[in-house]
């Protein structure tokens, strides 16, 4: 758990012991490329921390196309967070993009670990004020800008996506066709 222990650091000072109580509330499971954490109709358990690896999460639409919302690699999380708070069955499909090593934070032992370490509900409090920006900024091109646009800000933001995700994904993930997304990576430069 080197990258969450990491990461936590870069917003909150841990202790060893800390460290040790943290450990001893997650669980680090290896999960195999295209392995799902999480079906439509389950209810989210976890909150899933990418240690190692690439995952998506997604919906299937009306016309039975997957529609891809949310990746996470190394150092971010994923979970669907309505039916994580609520333990409500969920209407989204989280999946490994590529074999796996993820941190699970269970929803039962959460509340306890907080009581434990109080400053990671200040590390929490950051991450989530920082995703609902990023999620306001990512509304906000997909009206303003054109989808070519869409594309170009994101390559420049992410690059290492780029790289791993597989075309059908991302193009799913940007709302336009692969073939779309073939023609704007030829058109680069």
């Amino acid at each position: 758990m080197q990258n969450l222990i990491e990461h936590l650091k870069k917003y909150i000072s841990l202790t060893a012991e800390e460290i040790e109580i943290l450990s001893s509330f997650v669980k680090l499971k290896t999960v195999n490329k295209k392995e799902f954490l999480l079906r439509e109709g389950q209810i989210c358990t976890a909150n899933c921390f990418v240690e190692k690896g690439l995952l998506r999460m997604f919906f299937i639409n009306e016309k039975g196309i997957e529609q891809v919302t949310h990746f996470a690699l190394e150092n971010w999380w994923l979970a669907d967070y309505m039916s994580f708070i609520m333990q409500s069955p969920s209407q989204f499909y989280i999946q490994a993009v590529e074999n796996s090593e993820i941190v699970f934070l269970e929803h039962h032992k959460q509340e306890e670990l907080f009581k434990k370490l109080p400053q990671l509900e200040k590390y929490f409090r950051i991450l989530i004020l920082r995703a609902n920006a990023a999620s306001q900024m990512r509304i906000k091109y997909f009206h303003d800008y054109s989808k070519e646009d869409n594309y170009r800000v994101f390559a420049s933001q992410f690059p290492s996506f780029i790289q791993r995700i597989p075309q059908y994904m991302l193009a799913s993930y940007l709302g336009i066709t692969p073939e779309y997304l073939s023609e704007l990576r030829k058109r680069k430069d």
